[in-house]
């Protein structure tokens, strides 16, 4: 059985290679705090991981937006396509 195409198909070793260095960066502050390294250091760290994630998620709200809700409008379904981007949008603005 051949997986779905996503929209992220393309560039997944591109979205992989992002993911471990976040995934390094979070290691790094865990290294920072075993070592009581300054508060506001970790906390740019943090920051600088937050900024990361966010660039991943707007690619793969890129990559569905032209993509998957596109196949989803040919297949009639692009209001539920919209809807359910939107909330994954609203997701993504709630912090703190």
């Amino acid at each position: 059985m051949t997986a779905p195409t996503r929209g992220y198909t393309a560039s997944k070793d591109q979205l992989a290679g992002r993911l471990r260095r976040i995934e390094g960066q979070v290691r790094g502050i865990e290294r920072m705090v075993d070592d009581d390294r300054y508060c506001i250091d970790v906390l740019t760290q943090i920051s600088a991981i937050q900024a990361a994630l966010d660039k991943v998620a707007l690619g793969l709200l890129d990559g569905h937006a032209r993509h998957c809700m596109k196949e989803g409008a040919e297949a009639g379904r692009a209001d539920e396509m919209a809807g359910e981007m939107m909330a994954a949008v609203g997701r993504l603005m709630k912090r703190g």
